[in-house]
């Protein structure tokens, strides 16, 4: 009897430890998250993976100051999109009232001078990184909405000003309690994407025959296993000179620092391979206020004169101070 008091006694106070570490480690999260000041910008480069900050732009292209239908903390997850009438960049603002991430439109005529317009898409929880493209004539998004309980697909009913909800395409389920950062690409015919559980660290594959029918997760589905250097989704998938390329952010050694290029080698409904990343990371901390420690979305867009342009976030934490 006196055994089990002592039991229950020692297994108590490893609780109320293992709690208190928690609410620590909490508290260190919001503390480093409420200093964190998110901005974006453009870099150039002869390829989607040696990009470099250009001359003759003055970064960043849009920050919170530049935000004026609601307050926000910062700006972040770029991601760019081009009809007849010019470049719609679409990102998430962290609303300060709200605590909560929110959808909103910058547009430019040249790719160098951006207006921010508004936000085109608000939800009751978080949404960011706003995945958007273009299928069959039509305007989608794709963005982070965990706390939804799923990943959920948009279309815009007004573009670039209006966005329903049409279904949410995979759901929570027992092997990942949450997936962040979705990328979708089509690729011969057939829909792919890629996802990101932060419990584990995994990225998994999902598949489709049709972007709104029924995705599955795909055979070889965890594709990388608990690395916080290569799993994050960092941006879109892209081709160049036939191979293909996904963007990977590094969680290391804290969330937001670089991104890397990784190589896809093989791309089907039952096989996936994929080579080591690239030696050097496509970007990381620079030596700007907006960038200085860290940067994790890259879109990349290839121009008429072969040159590739890339919509990028970046980050600098406040000091105390400050």
């Amino acid at each position: 009897m006196l055994i089990n008091i002592f039991l229950l006694i020692l297994s108590s106070i490893a609780a109320l430890l293992f709690i208190a570490r928690y609410q620590k480690h909490l508290k260190k999260k919001r503390a480093r998250l409420s200093r964190e000041t998110w901005a974006i910008g453009i870099y150039k480069g002869p390829s989607p993976i040696n990009l470099f900050p250009p001359e003759g732009i003055t970064n960043p292209i849009i920050s919170a100051k530049d935000v004026t239908d609601i307050k926000a903390r910062f700006v972040a997850d770029p991601f760019m999109i081009q009809n007849i009438n010019g470049y719609y960049l679409f990102f998430e603002v962290l609303n300060e009232k709200r605590n909560t991430g929110e959808i909103a439109y910058a547009f430019s005529k040249d790719m160098m001078k951006w207006q921010y317009r508004n936000i085109v898409l608000r939800e009751r929880f978080h949404l960011s990184y706003p995945s958007v493209f273009l299928w069959e004539e039509r305007y989608f998004m794709i963005p982070e909405s965990y706390n939804s309980g799923g990943i959920r697909l948009y279309q815009a009913k007004n573009f670039p000003d209006t966005w329903q909800y049409i279904r949410t395409i995979i759901k929570r389920s027992g092997r990942y309690s949450a997936l962040v950062d979705p990328t979708v690409i089509l690729y011969q015919k057939h829909w792919y994407l890629f996802s990101y559980a932060p419990k584990s660290k995994n990225l998994h594959l999902f598949t489709s025959n049709t972007l709104t029918g029924q995705w599955q997760e795909h055979p070889k589905s965890p594709i990388v296993h608990n690395s916080p250097h290569f799993a994050r989704p960092g941006g879109k998938v892209i081709m160049h000179n036939g191979d293909i390329y996904r963007y990977a952010q590094d969680e290391t050694p804290n969330y937001g620092t670089k991104v890397w290029a990784i190589q896809i080698t093989e791309l089907s409904e039952k096989n996936y391979q994929e080579k080591a990343p690239e030696k050097h990371p496509v970007v990381e901390p620079g030596n700007e206020w907006w960038n200085k420690d860290g940067m994790h979305t890259v879109d990349a867009h290839q121009i008429a004169s072969g040159e590739w342009i890339a919509l990028v976030d970046g980050f600098t934490i406040k000091t105390v101070s400050e």
